[in-house]
C-alpha cells in the first residue's frame, strides 16, 4: 500500500514542482545558498516521508506537515524574491487538505499565509498583500483537487466494500438455496418412494409366506434386495439433510478478495458445519469488520480467522499483525458487531496481543 502511496500522480506532479522551482537557488545570496538546498532537499524528503508512514503513526504525520510549512516559510524569508520557493506553500495546502480534516486545514493555512505576508512585507517585497492573495487563488485550487481526490478514494473504497458485502452474501445465498433444494429432495425420496417401498416390502413379505409360491427363490430375493434399497434411501436421505452446512470459506474469502491488505488465512476446522443462515452472516459481519479495522487502523499485512467447534458453540479467532493504537476505543462497527452476536446469544471479546496488534474471540451457538 505505501508502494501505491509512492506512486501516486499527485506525488508525481509535486515533485515536477519542486524540480522546476530549483532554478530559483540562483536568487540566494552565497552564504545562504547552501542552506537553502538542505531545507529544499529536507521538504523533499519530509514530503516523500508522508506517503510511508503507517497509519498507526498519525502523530508523525501530522508532525512532519507542520514542520514541511517551516521549511516554506525560512526558504522564503531567506529569499523572498526566490520566488520559485513560494509555490512549496500550495505543496504544502495540498498535502495540508489530503491528511487532516478540512476545518483544521483551513485554519493551518490561514496561519501559515498570515506568516508569509509579514516575511513579505518584512522582505520590503513590492504588494505583499497582493502576492499572498495570488496564491491563496493557487491554494485554493490544490485543496479542491485534493477534497475531490478524497472524495474519489472514498467512494471507491466503499463501492469496493460493497462489491465485496454483495459477492460474498451471493455466495451464501446460493449456498442456502442449493440446501433447501437437497432438503426437498430428502423430504420427496423419504415421502414418496421410502414409503411406496415399504408398502413393496410389506406385499413380498406377505406374498414370500403364501404356500403357491413359497418354493420360489426370487420372491425372497425381492424382498431382501427392496429392503437393502429401502436402507439406501434412508442413507442418502441423511446425506442430503446433512450436507456440509453453508459454504463460509468461500464467502469469506470473497469478503476479503478486493482488498489489497490484509491478507486473509483462513482455518477452519473440519467439524464446522453452519446451516443456520443467520449464524453465517454475524461470522461474515464479524470478519468484515475485524478486515477493515486491521486496514484502516493497524495497517496490518495478514488477518487470521480460525473457526473451531466446542460442543454447541462456534468459535471465532481473529487476529491480524498490524499494531493497534494504544488509546483505542470501540466505536459504532464494534457496537454493532455486539449487538449482531448478542441476537444470537453470543459474545464478544477484543484485547491486544503481546505484539499489540488487536485480537477478536468471538462464540455464539451453531
Amino acid at each position: 500500500m505505501n508502494r501505491r502511496r509512492l506512486l501516486n500522480p499527485l506525488n508525481f506532479a509535486a515533485l515536477l514542482t519542486i524540480g522546476a522551482i530549483a532554478p530559483s537557488m540562483r536568487f540566494y545570496e552565497g552564504e545562504h545558498r547552501v542552506l537553502a538546498w538542505s531545507l529544499l532537499a529536507a521538504f523533499l524528503l519530509g514530503f516523500l516521508s508522508l506517503s510511508v508512514w503507517p497509519p498507526r503513526w498519525r502523530r508523525i504525520e501530522d508532525g512532519v506537515i507542520a514542520l514541511l510549512a517551516v521549511i516554506a516559510l525560512v526558504l522564503i524569508g531567506l529569499g523572498p524574491r526566490a520566488g520559485g520557493m513560494h509555490v512549496l506553500l500550495v505543496i504544502w495546502a495540498a498535502v495540508a487538505f489530503a491528511d487532516w480534516p478540512t476545518r483544521r486545514a483551513v485554519v493551518a493555512v490561514v496561519a501559515v499565509d498570515i506568516v508569509y505576508y509579514l516575511l513579505l512585507r518584512h522582505g520590503d517585497f513590492r504588494a505583499p498583500l497582493q502576492v499572498v492573495l495570488s496564491f491563496a487563488g493557487f491554494q485554493a485550487f490544490a485543496a479542491l483537487c485534493m477534497h475531490y481526490a478524497r472524495s474519489a478514494e472514498r467512494a471507491r473504497d466503499q463501492l469496493m466494500r460493497v462489491n465485496a458485502d454483495l459477492l460474498a452474501t451471493r455466495v451464501l445465498l446460493a449456498d442456502s438455496a442449493r440446501g433447501a433444494e437437497r432438503l426437498r429432495v430428502a423430504r420427496e425420496l423419504h415421502d414418496v418412494a421410502g414409503h411406496k417401498l415399504t408398502a413393496m416390502r410389506l406385499n413380498l413379505r406377505a406374498l414370500a409366506e403364501e404356500p403357491a409360491v413359497a418354493g420360489y427363490p426370487q420372491i425372497r430375493m425381492a424382498e431382501q434386495l427392496s429392503g437393502e434399497l429401502l436402507g439406501d434411501i434412508r442413507n442418502v436421505v441423511q446425506a442430503l439433510r446433512d450436507g456440509g452446512g453453508l459454504d463460509l470459506a468461500t464467502a469469506l474469502r470473497a469478503l476479503a478478495s478486493p482488498m489489497p491488505r490484509p491478507r486473509l488465512q483462513l482455518d477452519i476446522a473440519d467439524d464446522v458445519r453452519v446451516a443456520d443462515p443467520a449464524v453465517a452472516e454475524a461470522v461474515l459481519r464479524l470478519v468484515q469488520e475485524a478486515l477493515t479495522n486491521a486496514a484502516r487502523h493497524a495497517d496490518a499485512d495478514t488477518l487470521d480467522v480460525a473457526l473451531r467447534r466446542d460442543g454447541d458453540l462456534l468459535r471465532v479467532a481473529i487476529e491480524d499483525d498490524g499494531q493497534a493504537s494504544a488509546d483505542w476505543h470501540e466505536g459504532n462497527g464494534i457496537a454493532g458487531m455486539r449487538e449482531r452476536l448478542a441476537a444470537l446469544h453470543g459474545r464478544v471479546r477484543l484485547q491486544r496481543n503481546a505484539r499489540g496488534a488487536m485480537r477478536i474471540d468471538a462464540e455464539l451457538p451453531a
